[in-house]
């Protein structure tokens, strides 16, 4: 497998209501492609999900989508990435991405960024990967998020080590280098086939 890191960026098919969102969404997709990596996504060319992959896009890098049919409109898929790969359920689309990424990150977004920041983050405490997952906290976004996740601790279901293995930013370039920094440089292809 190449060296060069797969970062999947979870995010939302909308812009949201900050500006502050869409700056973010394209400081990370810029981020990605200076870095020589590679930005794996959901495939769409709407909302933030657009932004991170026309920015990388515009900065020489690598894009790869995956994006189920049914979405393949509502979502518009993007028509100008590296790789499009077109599946047919969700459970595809995440294993694919899962897959083909060496980290994963979520910028702000609605349940279904919600959904898969959720999913990584289980597999990587129950074992089945040991790639990073980072969630980048913009404008405030995650704020009430964190600190309930703060509170799972406290109450109990959820160890200080569990916790620990979300890395949190405020700053693009901050999640980028800390990721970057805890990612494994090789993934073995059934990684994800005991899910």
């Amino acid at each position: 497998m190449s060296t060069r890191l797969s970062l999947c960026v979870y995010c939302g098919s909308r812009e949201g209501a900050s500006p502050a969102f869409a700056r973010a969404a394209k400081a990370i997709g810029e981020g990605i492609a200076r870095r020589g990596w590679q930005l794996v996504y959901g495939g769409g060319r709407a909302g933030l999900m657009g932004r991170v992959a026309d920015a990388a896009l515009a900065a020489g890098g690598q894009v790869v989508g995956v994006i189920p049919r049914t979405l393949m409109e509502r979502e518009v898929g993007h028509a100008g990435l590296t790789e499009l790969h077109v599946v047919d359920t969700m459970h595809q689309r995440k294993r694919l991405m899962a897959e083909r990424s060496d980290a994963f990150i979520a910028l702000p977004g609605g349940i279904g960024t919600f959904e898969e920041l959720f999913e990584v983050w289980t597999w990587r405490q129950l074992g089945y990967h040991d790639k990073p997952v980072g969630l980048l906290n913009v404008d405030g976004y995650y704020d009430a998020l964190l600190g309930f996740l703060g509170q799972t601790v406290t109450g109990g279901f959820v160890s200080p080590q569990q916790h620990a293995l979300l890395e949190v930013a405020v700053d693009p370039v901050a999640l980028l280098d800390a990721v970057g920094r805890l990612a494994p440089r090789a993934t073995a292809p059934d990684d994800y086939g005991r899910i």
